[in-house]
């Protein structure tokens, strides 16, 4: 039951990121974001995923802490991608 419910955790947090990683992509800005606050995120999970390899508590939930760390990372990454465009965007219209 504890990793059903740890399961549920892991999907209601993971749930949020692909709309968050497509709000970056429609609105190719970094306007809004705080890359520290998804690089807070992307630690927490993997303290999680190094938290159940520590523990030799390898269970199927570790799946959705590597995908949940890999959509925070994609986040990220369209962060410095859409500052980049953002800076640019600036630039041309100064």
């Amino acid at each position: 039951m504890v990793e059903i419910l740890e399961a549920l955790m892991m999907i209601f947090f993971g749930l949020s990121w692909p709309f968050n990683i497509a709000k970056s992509i429609r609105t190719k800005s970094a306007k809004g974001k705080s890359p520290f606050f998804l690089v807070l995120v992307d630690l927490g999970y993997l303290a999680g995923v190094f938290s159940k390899l520590l523990s030799d508590n390898i269970t199927w939930v570790l799946f959705f802490y590597i995908l949940n760390f890999l959509m925070v990372l994609t986040d990220i990454i369209l962060y410095f991608i859409n500052r980049a465009r953002d800076r640019r965007l600036l630039l041309e219209t100064a």
